[in-house]
C-alpha cells in the first residue's frame, strides 16, 4: 500500500526543518533534500512500529 503525506519544509537559521502534519512527525537537515530524506526515514520508522490505533489517532487528529 502506498500513501502520500505532506512535507512542509522551512528554513530555520542554518538548517531546514521538515514536518509531516498528518502524522505530527518532524526532522531536519542542512539542505532541503537532506531534511526531506530524514523526514521520509522518520515516517518509515514510525509506520514500522506504530500500532493501528496510534496511526488512526494521528491521522484522525490531523484531519480535524
Amino acid at each position: 500500500m502506498t500513501r502520500q503525506f505532506t512535507a512542509i519544509i522551512e528554513r530555520e537559521d542554518d538548517m531546514y526543518v521538515a514536518h509531516c502534519p498528518e502524522l505530527d512527525i518532524a526532522s531536519q537537515g542542512y539542505s532541503v533534500e537532506e531534511a526531506n530524506a530524514n523526514l521520509r526515514e522518520a515516517i518509515d520508522l514510525f509506520l514500522e512500529i506504530a500500532s493501528d490505533t496510534e496511526l488512526q489517532t494521528r491521522l484522525y487528529t490531523a484531519a480535524k
